[in-house]
């Protein structure tokens, strides 16, 4: 430890808690996913390692918003919620609901409470630019 380290409000630790919660259940839902048969085992490889590398960079910016207080890596998290909600709507229109669906609903849900959190109450004047 370099010195002195404020502590860290309630609702940022919510916002941490839910996002990292968020995360965990995204990386118990890839399992659940359908694998086209006519796809190459290649292609399942790589799907696996990027899913994973994006679980593993989210995990990273929810550190650096929470404990380093950075602004930016928190509005990139909005981002990719907004990205994630549309793609999920894609999905239950195109597949409907299924066990994986219903978890990335759940972690959808999750995650926006999180960020919700990271906006409200003592989180206010946390977060720099």
């Amino acid at each position: 430890m370099k010195g002195f380290e404020p502590v860290v409000p309630e609702n940022v630790r919510r916002f941490e808690i839910c996002l990292y919660a968020s995360l965990l259940m995204d990386t118990l839902s890839f399992p659940l996913r359908p694998i086209p048969e006519d796809m190459p085992q290649v292609d399942v490889a790589a799907a696996a390692i990027f899913s994973a590398s994006l679980i593993l960079l989210f995990c990273h910016l929810v550190w650096v918003a929470a404990r380093q207080r950075r602004n930016w890596a928190r509005l990139v998290l909005v981002a990719s919620l907004g990205l994630s909600i549309l793609t999920l709507v894609s999905i239950l229109r195109h597949d409907g609901w299924s066990l994986a669906s219903v978890i990335d609903v759940c972690s959808t849900a999750l995650t926006a409470f999180g960020i919700h959190q990271s906006y409200t109450g003592d989180a206010k004047g946390w977060f720099q630019s």
